[in-house]
């Protein structure tokens, strides 16, 4: 999440990111990415009702645990994470672009992502939590996700 901080006088956004950042956007990037949802999202939804589908019980407002995963379930010890693979940098996955214009930030913003990412998984796991990612690319086939999930052994614990 980030803060406005000031405008400057042309036309450009100074943003002091949550992790101490100093950005600077223009005001169409700025716009544009206030609309983007962070919860309740078309994968998030599909991989809830698989996981629903399986009769297992979980949580979806989890912002007490690191990383805020999308699914939880903190007495049997598990954590999902629906990760966009653009915003995520899925390896491999042709939805993992890079802006051409301000390239920099971007490049920034997703490194800055990424690190994010690893470091809330790693706490999670120090919790004794098993976690699991699913790629935003990988809920456009449901039913090979479903077997996917049905072989976690997340569910078992």
């Amino acid at each position: 999440m980030t803060r406005r901080s000031e405008y400057s006088p042309v036309g450009r956004l100074q943003i002091k990111a949550r992790d101490g950042f100093q950005i600077e956007v223009d005001e169409s990037t700025s716009t544009r990415m206030a609309g983007i949802r962070q919860y309740g999202t078309s994968p998030e939804l599909i991989v809830r009702k698989l996981v629903a589908s399986l009769g297992v019980r979980y949580r979806v407002s989890n912002r007490n645990l690191p990383g805020s995963p999308d699914l939880a379930n903190r007495s049997k010890r598990w954590a999902i994470f629906v990760h966009g693979c653009y915003w995520h940098r899925h390896p491999g996955c042709k939805l993992t672009t890079t802006p051409k214009r301000n390239r920099e930030f971007w490049e920034a913003k997703f490194a800055r992502n990424v690190a994010r990412d690893q470091e809330a998984v790693r706490r999670l796991e120090e919790l004794g939590f098993s976690v699991l990612v699913i790629w935003e690319c990988e809920t456009r086939v449901p039913e090979t996700l479903l077997g996917r999930l049905r072989q976690w052994n997340g569910f078992e614990r």
